[in-house]
């Protein structure tokens, strides 16, 4: 998703540049919303309001808010204390604090606006079994069902998840640190609407995030992401639907009435991989292979997109300073631009994840403080909601630059 999002920023910065998308698997088919049939096991992403607000740059976000899922409200909560804190759109000025819309209907939106752009190639299924620097650019060996060919490109970008083989062929090395926690994944149908509301539960054995979903707040579904020491997700695996069910009740309680439901499972250990470099001359590494989060406050996607924004922004300023595509100059402006904005939001989520996964006395304390002073401080409250809307970072903003000076 992040390498389409940034095809689709690049292509609307700059006709004149030529973009070639390589996708390992085969793309979702573009059939429009008429023809979407949303799964009830169906993966979801949490799109923060500031994403929103860069999709609608793009004239995404009218196609994509036909099925998505408004957040009215966040409610965090710490089992085995009372109270808790809530943040609400109504208070922010908003008409929602961010959406949660399937990942396979933002695909579909994403390849059907990618192929109306006539300076986008997209090729899949297409494997990259190499990426070699080559004066003013580099150079890619291919694989797919046609044959094995090459391609010599001004800026090569590579998006290819946590583990990223091209990042560990390229000699780039990763911090990684085991949080001990495996998510898991699955859908939940509930007895009563959701009502817009999310909710993010902590407790000892790691947090627990319901988000609505179902097109309204009348619907009746939820994208559970439950984390836990390892052992305890093969448990939760292996559980009959019942017996689950029972489990994830008595973790969350009743605010969303009777858990009647389960989806597919699927389970994800969870590691903070941050790379120690995310760009070269004529490189840049970019979402997770730079940087990728824990799931616990959603912000992983989000923080992407806004890097992606202030990659664009920067590619684009280097065209009208008649610059070449990628000079190790440029992107280091990026970096730099980008480094409070990841920095910030990192440390958000890690933080979040280390105080709440514990039932240390002091941080157990400190925690239910926390949460407390939410409600009580109103500097601590908004700082809490910006970081959570994607509004923590700057804005950034591309414009296509005139046909003077622009370099292919």
């Amino acid at each position: 998703m992040v390498g389409a999002s940034l095809a689709a920023m690049l292509a609307s910065a700059n006709p004149q540049w030529k973009i070639t998308l390589l996708e390992a698997h085969p793309l979702p088919e573009a059939s429009g919303a008429k023809g979407y049939q949303p799964s009830f096991d169906a993966r979801a992403s949490a799109l923060a309001y500031g994403s929103t607000t860069l999709l609608d740059d793009l004239g995404l976000w009218s196609h994509l808010v036909q099925h998505a899922t408004p957040i009215t409200r966040v409610h965090i909560s710490d089992r085995g204390h009372l109270g808790g804190s809530q943040v609400d759109a109504a208070e922010q000025g908003l008409p929602a604090l961010g959406y949660v819309v399937e990942n396979a209907w933002l695909g579909q939106v994403l390849m059907a606006h990618l192929q109306a752009q006539p300076q986008v190639d997209m090729r899949a299924p297409v494997a990259v079994r190499a990426l070699t620097p080559r004066r003013g650019g580099y150079r890619l060996q291919l694989e797919s069902r046609e044959g094995d060919e090459s391609l010599d490109c001004q800026l090569a970008i590579v998006v290819d998840g946590a583990d990223s083989p091209l990042r560990a062929a390229l000699g780039i090395e990763a911090d990684v640190r085991d949080y001990a926690q495996t998510a898991m994944i699955a859908n939940i149908g509930l007895s009563r609407p959701h009502g817009g509301i999310a909710y993010e539960r902590f407790t000892p054995e790691g947090p627990l995030a319901l988000l609505p979903l179902g097109d309204s707040p009348s619907g009746r579904r939820a994208a559970l992401v439950w984390t836990q020491p390892g052992r305890c997700v093969d448990a939760l695996l292996a559980e009959s639907e019942a017996d689950c069910l029972s489990r994830l009740q008595n973790a969350f309680g009743w605010r969303l009435g009777r858990f009647e439901k389960l989806g597919e499972r699927h389970a994800y250990p969870l590691h903070l991989v941050q790379a120690r470099e995310q760009v070269r001359s004529h490189l840049v590494i970019a979402g997770n292979a730079a940087h990728l989060l824990h799931p616990v406050a959603g912000q992983g996607f989000n923080l992407a997109l806004r890097d992606c924004a202030c990659l664009t922004e920067v590619l684009c300023e280097g065209v009208r300073a008649g610059e070449p595509l990628g000079q190790l100059r440029r992107l280091q402006d990026y970096t730099r631009r980008q480094a409070q904005d990841q920095a910030l939001t990192t440390a958000f989520s890690d933080q979040l994840v280390r105080l709440f996964s514990t039932e240390s006395l002091p941080h157990a304390a400190l925690r239910h403080l926390g949460l407390l002073g939410l409600d009580w401080v109103p500097v601590a409250h908004r700082s809490f909601a910006a970081r959570a809307m994607g509004r923590g970072g700057r804005r950034s903003r591309w414009h296509s630059p005139s046909e003077q000076g622009v370099r292919q």
